[in-house]
């Protein structure tokens, strides 16, 4: 029995990268050598063990045949028989297809070396069609490894545009869709996840509100990148810049989704896009298990970002409507990503990346006002909807107040 590290720790090793967590396989070995030595068994579709001091994953080598449609199409044959390079084989990239053995050396079948030398993601083999989640993890992995360089290489990209033809991608489970996306979404440059997948023509499967937005064009004077859909990957890219939150930068990616829907006889104008992207926005959410928290976001970005844009010409009533609205006072960390997604679709257009936005500044300076308003002597002899017009008042002169001094600085 010989036990190899295999996968992400052999090539973020490579890397230099930090390694986060490891996994194994064991050639030669059998269910029943490990539990005799205290490993556990935790996999359902395969056997995975858990090392009984580490905790870390020790599978037995396998291989395995496609046998029907779908991620879980697949028989799984795991015996003693199986080699390292037949496991090795099975796996998606060239990348993550390499193990190191006990004394430290790299055994390295498929090439793995030479494409992390020329930061390319590629193919281990033509049974890479077989798994539709593929795609998806090509594309995560092109949003991980993009400030790397790496691309894809287009031999596998020929082979993602067949899988999206195919209609293989649509037998893949939401959980396993929205699984992918949100970690890509914390990847530093999400954006990548999402042009990936539309060079192969996955996105049109997976997201076709995000994919209808290319081609949709916006008015030269405010979005001098004119495509709707290049600034939504713009504004992503901002966001990836201003916050590591996933959920910023999904309701940056979604912001927008409602300009799809304009009449072609009003382009490049899109007024009232912000109620449609809200509905679009409840769209994907009920295809795709998003969070709570994710959706409430993403909403209300796309609800308001267009009115948070003015902020500095604002009345102190809209302010409060908003403040109240986006449960401002309860939520500051909410309120604080809104602001981000906010920035991140200001600046998220060509030749503006750089430029500042003291609307949020000006809005955050609004908020602190209004949360800090005094409520200790609003008096004992009012009802209760007098007390609250009077707090409504105090607050409305805090924000004025704020607002003049964010204003006039």
């Amino acid at each position: 029995m010989e036990i190899f590290e295999v996968g992400g720790a052999v090539r973020d090793g490579l890397l230099g990268r930090e390694i986060k967590e490891r996994d194994w396989v064991v050639v030669g070995g059998s269910a029943a050598a490990l539990l005799a030595l205290g490993y556990r068994k935790v996999g359902k579709d395969f056997p995975v063990f858990l090392h009984p001091d580490t905790h870390e994953e020790y599978a037995l080598a396998r291989t395995e045949k496609k046998i029907g449609p779908g991620h879980h199409g697949f028989a799984v044959a795991a015996t003693p028989q199986v080699s390292l390079e037949e496991d090795l084989g099975r796996r998606d990239l060239t990348i993550n297809a390499m193990a190191r053995d006990a004394s430290g050396g790299i055994v390295d079948p498929y090439g793995g070396q030479r494409d992390l030398a020329a930061r390319v993601l590629r193919h281990v083999s033509d049974a890479f069609v077989e798994d539709p989640l593929r795609v998806l993890r090509v594309a995560r992995f092109a949003a991980r490894f993009a400030p790397l360089d790496f691309s894809v290489a287009p031999e596998t990209l020929v082979l993602m545009r067949e899988m999206a033809q195919s209609g293989e991608l649509e037998t893949l489970r939401p959980e396993r869709i929205w699984r992918e996306t949100q970690i890509a979404l914390g990847e530093p440059a999400p954006q990548q996840f999402f042009a990936t997948l539309r060079d192969c023509g996955a996105l049109e499967r997976i997201f076709p509100e995000v994919d209808a937005l290319f081609g949709v064009p916006q008015p030269p004077r405010w979005h001098p990148e004119i495509d709707t859909g290049v600034h939504t990957l713009m504004a992503l890219e901002l966001a990836a810049e201003l916050s590591s939150e996933p959920q910023v930068r999904f309701a940056v990616l979604t912001h927008d989704l409602g300009k799809a829907r304009t009449p072609t006889e009003l382009l490049p104008k899109h007024h009232g896009h912000e109620h449609c992207s809200v509905e679009l926005i409840a769209q994907v959410c009920a295809r795709l298990p998003v969070p709570r928290r994710y959706r409430e976001l993403a909403e209300a970005v796309a609800r308001y970002h267009g009115t948070i844009h003015r902020a500095e010409e604002l009345r102190p009533e809209t302010v409060l409507k908003i403040i109240e609205a986006t449960d401002a006072l309860r939520r500051p960390e909410r309120f604080e990503e809104l602001l981000l997604a906010c920035e991140a679709d200001a600046r998220g257009r060509k030749g503006l990346q750089t430029q500042p936005y003291p609307q949020a500044a000006c809005l955050r300076a609004a908020r602190q006002a209004a949360a800090g308003t005094a409520t200790a002597d609003l008096g004992t002899d009012l009802d209760g909807a007098a007390i609250g017009a009077r707090l409504r008042e105090r607050r409305l002169a805090a924000i004025a107040a704020a607002l003049n001094t964010a204003r006039t600085r």
